[in-house]
């Protein structure tokens, strides 16, 4: 069950802001946590763009993060980090090394380039814009933040994807217990339905023509296809353009070990609704921030983590618009 708008209230402290850029069709999302929360980070897919994650990582010395940036860009994008950081460092939010406080903002990208106009890029302004709309309120889904040049199966080139963009889901865990997710849906592989495994979103067959057909010839499916021999053929050059990226947020009490288990067993709800995922054409990274409210076993936080994940990845395709030239799911087929 979807507990939106009462998960939101029910974890102090967490904002959540996007800005983006309509003709470059890209952008970036901010999850805040002025107060630090104990963070972690998985990341599992063959090409990743990150800044940050190995302070998240056990026998490091921090264990909190001020906020968490997904954005768009490649890894041009990383600099809208440097946005985040100027917001959190003019409210003097940071780590406290004794000369200054540092804001530990671990990010992650993905690949949008190849939808909008490529020379568009998040960059500082855009960072700290994000920032400046952040709230606690419900976040808006599909065409915005870092969702904004997301797209999915991307196995026979762009011209055959559908256009993603970014979802959420807010779930009970029991006990006061909220785990939330936000991720941006930018994968090589078809996004399905996990209970009946049909596709929502995903590479369109090459007879569907640029917008939809008839029914039998919607999707290529993605799987199929690379068993064939054109497939094995055409995927290593046609598919470098993905990446799914995201944040678990959670009010439950946790340690930095257990913060990093819980972003990994949230891995398990793209395996759900991504087929495939963890490619080495994907970058796929999710990070976890516990703002400590409640006390928790991880398993459980764990475990609703993947349900989270996996209904934010549908809520993504479903709330998407078509752009740049491609179908959504609410347009296709």
């Amino acid at each position: 069950m979807d507990d939106g708008l009462l998960a939101l209230t029910s974890i102090p402290g967490i904002k959540i802001g996007h800005a983006h850029d309509d003709i470059g069709l890209t952008g970036c999302t901010v999850i805040i946590c002025e107060e630090g929360a104990v963070a972690g980070v998985d990341q599992r897919g063959g090409a990743p763009g990150t800044r940050e994650t190995d302070a998240l990582r056990p026998m490091h010395m921090v264990d909190r993060a001020h906020a968490v940036l997904l954005t768009g860009g490649s890894a041009f994008g990383l600099d809208a980090a440097a946005g985040v950081m100027k917001y959190l460092d003019e409210k003097n939010v940071g780590f406290n090394t004794g000369v200054a406080k540092v804001p530990i903002v671990p990010s992650a990208v993905l690949f949008d380039l190849g939808l909008g106009d490529s020379k568009i890029r998040p960059n500082l302004e855009m960072g700290y814009q994000a920032c400046f709309n952040a709230s606690n309120c419900i976040p808006e889904q599909g065409n915005v933040g870092a969702g904004m040049g997301a797209t999915v199966g991307k196995i026979l080139g762009m011209k055959q994807a559908m256009k993603s963009g970014i979802g959420y889901s807010m779930l009970s865990a029991g006990g006061g217990i909220y785990v939330g997710v936000i991720i941006a849906v930018n994968s090589f592989g078809d996004v399905v339905d996990s209970s009946s495994g049909t596709i929502l979103a995903g590479a369109r067959s090459l007879e569907a023509g640029p917008i939809k057909v008839g029914k039998g010839k919607e999707f290529a499916d993605t799987i199929e296809t690379m068993k064939s021999f054109a497939g094995r053929t055409i995927m290593d050059f046609a598919a470098r353009q993905n990446t799914v990226i995201g944040v678990v947020i959670t009010n439950a009490r946790l340690e930095k070990e257990e913060a990093n288990k819980v972003a990994q067993m949230a891995h398990n709800g793209l395996a759900l609704t991504i087929r495939p995922a963890h490619t080495m054409f994907d970058g796929d990274t999710i990070f976890s921030m516990a703002t400590g409210q409640r006390k928790a076993d991880v398993n459980i936080v764990g475990a609703i983590a993947v349900l989270a994940v996996a209904e934010a990845i549908v809520n993504a395709v479903r709330h998407a618009k078509p752009a740049g030239g491609l179908p959504s799911a609410i347009s296709y087929p």
